[in-house]
């Protein structure tokens, strides 16, 4: 029997606040679309108070932004985009091209085709986002996207020099100084002075996840992201204090933000809540994740490893932090989440800043139909065809012809009989089905 110790805020009253957020931005996209530069350098007044000469850092700026950071805080940044394009590349080299004779004279291939435009949000108005640009930025570039532009908003009024760092070490081809819904919408739509792209990736607020929805169809995204998620699937293998750290840790990031503990045992379901409410006495960032707790917390105790899978698997999270005594079984039987961190020694902590997977992830259940963002969400699969003989082109004709007539597409049939008359000597009637040779023909 599964038993809801906490629960968070009903989901009526979660699809009501997203209302709003709509309308917003679906009046800021008009606004853009109809104003462009002068549009934009309006939002960014407003919203971040921030209106320089231009959005875009020039060369000079950059370097300048990067010469204040530590020896340190590079060789960190350098450490962490290393991990990232490792693993992205391992990905990549697992993508092939192929070319294949499915029958004698007939090729088919497909090849990985960059995306030609990629612009990658990177947040930082409340927290620079420095790992952001890894995921994004650096794994595009291995990706060999040929244009990619970057936009982070301002950090208490200026660039985040740690932020243009990893931008511009990631291989940003531009990078912009905007935020928001004007960032995401002078992306997509294109302004006088900024070339729109064909792609938009990158986490954001509420703001940027509905302005990203919006614009899907008009450009690519890398997923649809809401509010960051997070879940501990424990035994008693661990203690309250692990589970209670790994929740806040994620509650932290907004005021929206659900964390849930998935347990078979009371006691430490118990325990956990206790720890919960001593550590927000001490946390820094508790004014947010108090929030996050109080409204979207859930702690569940189950009677077996099979019901802690089930009520995962269908609650879908984005970070699924695995500590019990079977977290390989876990590993082999869930499918719905956004990435799995199995054992005690990791965290969700590991995959959002180092470690070297992708932690642009999929959220609101989304995980049950894509995973996150990686290597191969920069390329495009496309197929191609060949026919080498006149033996194939005449016998993948007929057919063609046959079951082209079959569904009533007559023009269709022509495509295939003219195929079947030039190449094979057949003499097909326009706008009749080629019938096969009898033996004796």
């Amino acid at each position: 029997m599964i038993n809801y110790l906490k629960r968070g805020m009903a989901e009526a009253q979660r699809a009501a606040d997203k209302n709003n957020v709509k309308d917003i931005v679906a009046a800021s996209l008009a606004e853009i679309e109809a104003g462009g530069d002068v549009a934009v350098r309006a939002m960014s007044e407003k919203f971040d108070n921030y209106t320089p000469a231009s959005f875009r850092l020039t060369d000079d700026q950059i370097h300048a932004l990067i010469g204040k950071l530590t020896e340190q805080e590079l060789a960190d940044i350098t450490f962490a985009q290393e991990q990232v394009r490792n693993f992205a590349q391992a990905q990549r080299d697992s993508m092939l091209d192929i070319e294949v004779e499915t029958m004698p004279g007939v090729i088919l291939g497909h090849k990985n085709i960059p995306v030609q435009s990629v612009g990658c949000y990177v947040p930082g108005g409340k927290f620079p986002m420095v790992a952001s640009a890894h995921m994004s930025v650096a794994t595009a570039s291995v990706a060999g996207v040929p244009r990619i532009i970057a936009m982070t908003p301002p950090f208490n009024g200026e660039p985040n020099p740690a932020v243009i760092a990893a931008m511009h070490m990631g291989g940003a081809h531009e990078i912009y100084v905007l935020g928001g819904i004007q960032a995401v919408g002078a992306m997509a739509i294109g302004t006088e002075s900024i070339e729109p792209v064909h792609m938009l990736v990158g986490p954001g607020n509420a703001f940027v996840a509905e302005a990203k929805r919006q614009l899907y169809g008009r450009v690519g995204i890398d997923l649809f992201a809401g509010p960051t998620e997070t879940m501990v699937i424990a035994d008693d293998t661990v203690d309250a204090e692990m589970c209670a750290t790994d929740l806040l840790g994620q509650a932290e990031h907004g005021y929206n933000s659900p964390a849930v503990l998935i347990t078979n045992s009371a006691k430490l379901a118990n325990e956990t809540l206790a720890e919960i409410d001593r550590l927000l006495d001490v946390l820094p960032t508790a004014a947010t994740a108090q929030v996050s707790w109080n409204d979207y917390g859930e702690v569940i105790v189950c009677d077996s490893y099979e019901e802690m899978l089930d009520i995962a698997n269908e609650i879908a999270s984005e970070h699924v932090q695995v500590m019990t005594d079977r977290d390989d079984w876990f590993l082999e039987h869930m499918h719905s989440y956004g990435a799995l961190f199995l054992g005690a020694r990791t965290n969700v902590a590991n995959g959002d800043k180092v470690i070297g997977t992708n932690h642009t992830l999929p959220t609101e259940k989304a995980g049950r139909y894509t995973g996150g963002l990686w290597v191969g969400k920069f390329l495009k699969t496309h197929s191609y065809q060949k026919i080498l003989t006149d033996e194939a082109a005449t016998k993948i004709g007929e057919i063609g012809s046959r079951l082209c007539i079959l569904e009533g597409f007559v023009g269709h049939a022509e495509q295939c009989n003219v195929r079947v008359r030039r190449y094979g000597g057949r003499n097909v009637p326009y706008g009749e089905a080629a019938q096969p040779l009898t033996k004796n023909a």
